[in-house]
């Protein structure tokens, strides 16, 4: 089951405090980027951050969980209405995830 529009809009929203936030549509379902780092991923109306120690000690429910079958364990965060607590897992999950790589230029 894939998320609904409005939700994936809702957990964006709630996010943007920690700078400029989008999401993708990735498999049938979202990844949520920070700045241009990917972060987390918005499954079947969940939403899931990256799993980091930065975030941890943060969190007031530490709940693991893979975001769909076969994946890895990420942060089930169930919590999704308090903006000022989302922004600021988001803030400390990027800081401590590397950059990304930069994508190859295409040849002609």
């Amino acid at each position: 089951m894939a998320s609904r529009q409005d939700f994936v809009h809702y957990i964006a929203d709630q996010c943007s405090g920690a700078g400029e936030i989008v999401a993708k549509k990735m498999f049938g379902d979202y990844g949520i980027y920070c700045d241009g780092k990917i972060f987390g991923l918005i499954c079947d109306d969940s939403f899931y951050l990256k799993p980091t120690e930065a975030a941890r000690p943060l969190l007031r429910v530490v709940d693991m969980r893979p975001p769909y079958e076969g994946a890895k364990d990420y942060f089930y965060i169930a919590d999704v209405d308090d903006r000022d607590y989302l922004s600021q897992l988001v803030r400390e999950t990027c800081a401590a995830l590397p950059e990304p790589k930069p994508k190859p230029k295409k040849k002609h």
